[in-house]
Order: structure tokens, then C-alpha cells, then sequence
């Protein structure tokens, strides 16, 4: 067995890692295809896997392990089947102690490269030349399926069927109905990663051979500035929080602002507010911004944990606190766009009278480009992973809440993704048979005990810090989205491999220019939103779009995983906040409390006392 003294400069290997006390087994609730086996170790052991914090920072649930599997079906269809990139085909996941860990199939072959490199061509060609066009046909596409989720009954299971079923043409019984609802919702979430994927390649795409030529033409450019020229955008994804800050100058101007006090809850806000004919006209201009921009969830939206705002409102009332607050002390609460779009704009000036005649046009092109396709980078959240998916959730709850009626879950809003989607079907299955025939159902003394054990299980291995990274250093990483996406470089994990004994000083991705010092306010999961305060440097896994209305908040950020075109890296940008990203672990050795010094210009984040 391999062991860290004799696989010099690697990580540890995955068949090395001990199972927590108290979790044997595990494994029951994942895919026996999801997991490190015996029969794949000469490969698996000397491949690098990264833990996927950014996208799965908890131990997965065994139903939610649907939004690994659907994703990666889709990614890799269109970046290996679709479009043919030519350095990268897909992306393989392996689960440990119910953490989730990734690694990129490169293609290597220079004669397989090029043969890749004439689909890319023609294909990303098409849709770049016809990109408006297409674009707005794929959002045509996701409203038609959000509207057709939304729309979609999950029915009981009556005593009797009523008249219609016995009389009518167009009939079906319940047994049939119930079956087909669980199936077609599976089938929509597999259509929205189908439609994730299909411009978001291109997106980072376009950015990545405009950063290319850049490197090429101009060597001492950061990466930073690559990204700045770029930024400065007005897509969707910031129309909720631009909803808030004008919920909050309404509450200032009609004197409903005393109302938002630091530490209250909705609940007791929204009870103030009802008591009073302002308040309640307040509220009633909520309402109107619900639909849809409360579709926002409150986190990354791959499990269903992150509820959307309409479910869970901690974090827009916490925003609309914060920017009441700011308005009352004559601060501004807007987004410095204007700032952003000056520096983008010099930057790009500027850059371009550096180049040689005859390269400027393809710099030019190649930056409008960019400009045209990056805002999808950020709007595809908005209809699919906050949208689409927080709905979607609710509505695999409406069939936990069926299986709860018949006693086989305890928890109709939570326990049913406890279970595997096969393990859905299959309760599914029982109950209509013993519904449709009157037999006794077994289910009931089945279920209950299996998902109380993975409740225990989840529990326990969440106590369980994971190494960042697993396996052999690799030469080169050379998969673009695991490099601007996950900020997984050659560099970086050459990094975390001389540094998994901790320190004081991280290094990272230069993601947002500037530098601050401040109060660190380590957050590691949704529910610790609410105690970031004001000014603080917030330091996590990662950040979500979703955290964007806390931006007004803090002063910096600082992510473990994340390269220039993570969401974490955007989000900072437009809100003009210094960030550093892929640290590889800085929210498990920096503590809350702790002042930091982050320079976002240099990409790295420097403890300065306790």
C-alpha cells in the first residue's frame, strides 16, 4: 500500500484516508460507480482529485448526489461530445467520507488535440457569430421548463378515484399519475444541466483565448487585469440585491426604516411593519419583487439544503438591514459600477496601445467578444441553479410529503433526501401497489430507521475536515474551466503540497484588485450568513452569487477554491472589494476573529495577530 513516506511529493492517497469512528458505512449512500474501488486503484491512486468545496462543501446527501451526476453527465457531453475542447474531455468524481472530489480526463494525444480543435472551430464559431440569437432562444427554453416545473401536480392517492377517472376519455388513475410526476420531474432537472452547459463553455471559452492572446502579446500582464477588462457588467444575477437597495431607500423615505434592527428576524420585522398603513404598503412592493426575484437561493443551489429567499429571507432581510443602516449613516449603498467600467475601460486603452499594429484588431475583437459572451457566466445561475433547481427541490418535497401521509417518512419536508432517487422510486413503487391493492405496506417499518442512520451518519462526517486535495501532484493542469472556475492551476496545487502543515501567510489567485485589513468572519455553511457584520473580511469554502446583497457588508474575501472566473472572483469585482481565491485552506486555519491583512492585488492573505 502506498503511503505518504513512499509517494514523495504527493498528496495522501485516497485509499489511505480512515473512516471517522461512528461512520462505518458510509458508502450505503452513494453510487457503487461514485466511490474509490479496489478494481480502480492503480489509476485512481495515481490521479489528482480535488476536493469540489466551491460546488459540494458538506457531506452529500444520498439523493442530492443526483446534482453531481447530472451536471457532469451534461458538462461532459458538451465539452467532450458537443464542442470537442480540445485539451479537456469530462470531469470524474470519486466520494470520501461523503465528501465529493473531482479530477479532469485530459486529452494528451497532440493528433486527437487537433482532430478536436476542427469541431471547436466550427462549432463555437456558429454560436459566437449567431450568439444573441441563440441566447435568446435558450432563455426562452428555461422559462418554458421553470413554467412547466411550477405547473407540474404531484397527486394524492384518494379512497376513490373520482367520476372522471371511470367516465372520461382522457383518463388516468393515480398510481399511473404519481409515477409519471416522480419520473418527469427527474427528466426536468437532467433538461436544465442539458441547458446549463450548453453556453457556458463557450463563455469561459471566449475569455480563455482572449486571455491567451493577451499572455502571448503582452507577457507581464496579470491575470487580474485580463479579468478586469471584462468586468463591469449588468447581467440578472444582480437585479435581486438592486431590488433590495431599492426596498431600502423606500423604507428610509416612508419612515418604515426603525423597524430594521441588526438581529431581528423577518418574522418579527414583517410584524412591526404590518401594524402600521406605511409598513403594510412596504411590504405590499415585497410582494411584487418576489416574482422572481426572490427565486435567489441562499447558497450555491446543488443541494437541497439552500432553500430560495421566498422559503428562507435571513439573507435579504440581513442585506436590507445592512443597507438601511448605510443609507442612515449617508453611506453608498450602490454597486460602484461607473468606477469599474472607467478601469475597465482605461485598462483596455491602454493594454491595446501596447500591442503591435497588426495584432490591436484581434485584441479588439477578441475583447468584445469576451464582453458579449461572459455576462452568461453569471446569468445561467440565475435561471438554473437558483431559479430552476429551488423550485425544483420543493417539488421532490411534495413527493416526501406523499410518502409521509402513508407513514413511510417521518419528515415530509426533509427526510426524503435521505434517500437515493432509486430508493424514491422504489417507496414510491410499494405505496401505489399497496395503495392500488390494499395490502400492507412494509415501507413504514423500512424507510424511517435508514434515514434516521444517514441523519446520524451526515452528522458525524461533517465533523470530519477534508484534505483539499488527494493522489499525485500533476505535471500540469491544463483543463481550462477546472483552471478559471475551481482556480486549480499548476501552480496552486504545487502550493497546497508545500503547505498542508498550515502557517500564516496564504497565497491565491490575485482575484480583486486592492488591499484591507480587518476582522476575519470565518463562514462555513449557509446558517452563519447572518452573523457577518459589518466590515469584516468574510472567509469560506467558498461564496455563492446568492451571498452577493452581504457584499455591502464586508471589506474583502477570501476563498479556498475559486480561480479569476469564479463566481466568488465576479462577484467581488463588481462590488469593487479586494479578493483573494483558492487558498486551498484558509477557512480551516484562519479563525473568526483574527485580524487578516488580504491583498487582492498580489493574491495573498497574510494573518497579522489573534
Amino acid at each position: 500500500m502506498a503511503t505518504m513516506t513512499d509517494r514523495a511529493g504527493a498528496f495522501p492517497s485516497p485509499y489511505d484516508i480512515e473512516t471517522p469512528p461512528g461512520c462505518e458505512g458510509w458508502e450505503e449512500m452513494y453510487p457503487y460507480y461514485a466511490l474509490f474501488d479496489e478494481r480502480r486503484r492503480e489509476t485512481d491512486e495515481n490521479r489528482f482529485w480535488f476536493w469540489n468545496s466551491m460546488h459540494f462543501p458538506i457531506p452529500m446527501p444520498a439523493f442530492d448526489v443526483i446534482c453531481i451526476d447530472s451536471p457532469y453527465q451534461a458538462v461532459g457531453s458538451w465539452q467532450n461530445r458537443v464542442f470537442a475542447v480540445p485539451p479537456a474531455m469530462g470531469i470524474d468524481y470519486r466520494c470520501v467520507n461523503g465528501y465529493i472530489y473531482i479530477t479532469g480526463n485530459p486529452v494528451t494525444d497532440p493528433a486527437k488535440i487537433a482532430e478536436r480543435a476542427e469541431y471547436f472551430q466550427r462549432r463555437a464559431s456558429y454560436y459566437f457569430e449567431n450568439w444573441d440569437e441563440l441566447y435568446g432562444k435558450w432563455r426562452a427554453r428555461m422559462e418554458a421548463l421553470i413554467a412547466e416545473l411550477l405547473s407540474l401536480r404531484v397527486p394524492d392517492l384518494p379512497e376513490y378515484e373520482p367520476d372522471e377517472v371511470a367516465f372520461g376519455d382522457d383518463r388516468n388513475t393515480s398510481f399511473y399519475e404519481v409515477l409519471d410526476a416522480y419520473t418527469r420531474v427527474l427528466r426536468m432537472g437532467d433538461l436544465m444541466w442539458q441547458q446549463h452547459f450548453e453556453f457556458l463553455l463557450l463563455g469561459y471559452g471566449a475569455y480563455s483565448t482572449f486571455a491567451e492572446f493577451c499572455k502571448a502579446n503582452l507577457p507581464d500582464i496579470p491575470d487580474q487585469h485580463i479579468a478586469q477588462m471584462v468586468a463591469g457588467i449588468d447581467v440578472i444575477l444582480f437585479r435581486p440585491d438592486a431590488e433590495l437597495r431599492r426596498l431600502a431607500r423606500l423604507a428610509v423615505e416612508t419612515g418604515v426604516d426603525s423597524a430594521f434592527v441588526q438581529g431581528r428576524e423577518p418574522a418579527e420585522i414583517e410584524a412591526e411593519l404590518s401594524g402600521s398603513d406605511a409598513g403594510r404598503a412596504w411590504l405590499g412592493e415585497l410582494e411584487q419583487v418576489k416574482d422572481p426575484w426572490f427565486n435567489m437561493a441562499t447558497g450555491d443551489g446543488l443541494t437541497h439544503y439552500y432553500r430560495n429567499w421566498r422559503d428562507d429571507p435571513s439573507i435579504p432581510y440581513a442585506s436590507l438591514i445592512g443597507h438601511i443602516g448605510a443609507l442612515k449613516a449617508g453611506e453608498p449603498i450602490e454597486r460602484p459600477t461607473e468606477e469599474i467600467q472607467r478601469e475597465r475601460d482605461r485598462l483596455g486603452e491602454e493594454y491595446m496601445g501596447l500591442l503591435e499594429e497588426d495584432s490591436r484588431r484581434t485584441f479588439t475583437d477578441l475583447l468584445m467578444l469576451s464582453r458579449t459572451v461572459f455576462p452568461y457566466v453569471e446569468e445561467h445561475k440565475f435561471y438554473c441553479d437558483y431559479w430552476f433547481l429551488t423550485n425544483w427541490w420543493n417539488k421532490l418535497r411534495e413527493f416526501g410529503a406523499l410518502l409521509a401521509r402513508h407513514g413511510f417518512l417521518e419528515d415530509g419536508e426533509e427526510d426524503v433526501f435521505h434517500l437515493s432517487r432509486y430508493e424514491v422510486a422504489s417507496a414510491l413503487d410499494e405505496l401505489v401497489l399497496s395503495w392500488a391493492t390494499g395490502g400492507q405496506p412494509l415501507g413504514p417499518r423500512h424507510w424511517p430507521q435508514i434515514v434516521a442512520r444517514r441523519k446520524s451518519l451526515l452528522a458525524k462526517l461533517g465533523q470530519w475536515s477534508p484534505p483539499p486535495a488527494l493522489g499525485v501532484v500533476p505535471e500540469a493542469v491544463t483543463d481550462p474551466m477546472t483552471i478559471m472556475l475551481w482556480g486549480v492551476t499548476t501552480e496552486r496545487v504545487q502550493e497546497w503540497a508545500r503547505h498542508q502543515d498550515g502557517g500564516v501567510r496564504f497565497s491565491g489567485a490575485a482575484a480583486s484588485p486592492g488591499t484591507v485589513e480587518g476582522v476575519a468572519r470565518v463562514v462555513r455553511s449557509v446558517e452563519e450568513i447572518r452573523s457577518v457584520r459589518d466590515g469584516e473580511i468574510l472567509v469560506c469554502g467558498s461564496t455563492s452569487p446568492a451571498w452577493a446583497p452581504i457584499f455591502s457588508k464586508i471589506k474583502a474575501t477570501v476563498t479556498d477554491v475559486g480561480g479569476v472566473m469564479s463566481h466568488a472572483a465576479i462577484v467581488c469585482r463588481e462590488y469593487g472589494l479586494p479578493a483573494v481565491v483558492g487558498t486551498g485552506r484558509a477557512s480551516s486555519q484562519i479563525r473568526t476573529g483574527q485580524t487578516i491583512r488580504v491583498d487582492g492585488s498580489e493574491g495573498v492573505v497574510t494573518v497579522i495577530s489573534s
